[in-house]
């Protein structure tokens, strides 16, 4: 593929891994409209301008991911392979009209048809557009609140000799609680999926310090910041914006799962209303 011109939409809360440390799985369009996976990329690792955001045109030199059956997934040339930032497409107002025009060509309304197309080995359909018809609930779940012992001890000797300890980037903190939408579909199929975006980890931090700086303790700050975070994503999102769903599947799930999507980021621009062409009486 090489030199590639990428519109980024996704951008997952950051993993450990053994093999290439911290890790972030970002997806988005290509001009065309079609999708595409880029996986992995040592995100944090990177100088500041190349720190990509959502809705920023990016170029970089990408090859198909051979470790990665599914057709969507590529990955850098080399882990310092060098990202250029083109511009960003606006928000307008809220409204998102030029996002839309890029993201809302192809809308899924029906889980079990996604699925089926992620199963069916001609297709292997491993991400896309999904508009939920009615959200039901944001389920918030604690889970393990450290990373695996094992993958830290990897991470320490993987940068033993590349820097000193003063020059290495903390690993990311584990968000210590797990959110999901449970929604419908169009037939009425209710089911619950993971959000395993960056923002809504971000939100979590972000609202668990404004709390501490007012002096609230643990574990009542992550009470109040869980309940901040589900107010925004289901009386805001959820009940007041155009809220649709960017799901991707999970390599290691993809074929073994009934459902092997994730909620992978979110789409919640204001309702749209199609602009009135005016034409003339006479």
């Amino acid at each position: 593929m090489a030199i590639t011109r990428v519109l980024i939409t996704v951008k997952t809360y950051p993993t450990i891994s053994t093999k290439y440390e911290e890790l972030v799985c970002t997806a988005g369009f290509l001009p065309d409209g079609s999708w595409i996976r880029i996986y992995p990329v040592q995100f944090r690792k990177k100088d500041y301008a190349p720190q990509y955001s959502k809705y920023q045109w990016i170029e970089m030199d990408l090859v198909k991911n051979t470790e990665d059956f599914r057709p969507e997934s590529f990955r850098p040339v080399a882990h310092d392979t060098e990202i250029s930032i083109l511009g960003t497409i606006g928000a307008d107002g809220g409204s998102w009209d030029e996002r839309r025009k890029l993201v809302m060509k192809k809308v899924y309304t029906n889980l079990a048809e996604l699925i089926a197309e992620a199963k069916d080995k001609n297709k292997m359909t491993s991400l896309a557009v999904f508009k939920p018809t009615e959200v039901k609930d944001l389920k918030v779940k604690a889970v393990e609140r450290e990373w695996d012992k094992e993958k830290l001890e990897s991470l320490k000797q993987l940068n033993i000799f590349e820097t000193l300890p003063s020059q290495r980037p903390e690993v990311v903190r584990k968000l210590p609680y797990e959110f999901s939408y449970e929604y419908v579909d169009d037939v009425g199929k209710k089911s619950t999926l993971m959000i395993e975006d960056w923002e809504i980890g971000q939100l979590f931090w972000n609202c668990l310090k404004t709390h501490q700086l007012k002096g609230v303790e643990l574990p009542e700050a992550e009470r109040l910041a869980c309940a901040d975070v589900r107010a925004k994503y289901l009386d805001d999102f959820a009940k007041t914006k155009d809220l649709h769903f960017y799901l991707g599947t999970t390599k290691t799930h993809h074929f073994v799962s009934l459902n092997p999507f994730v909620i992978i980021g979110t789409f919640h621009a204001k309702h749209f209303v199609p602009k009135m062409i005016q034409t003339s009486l006479f």
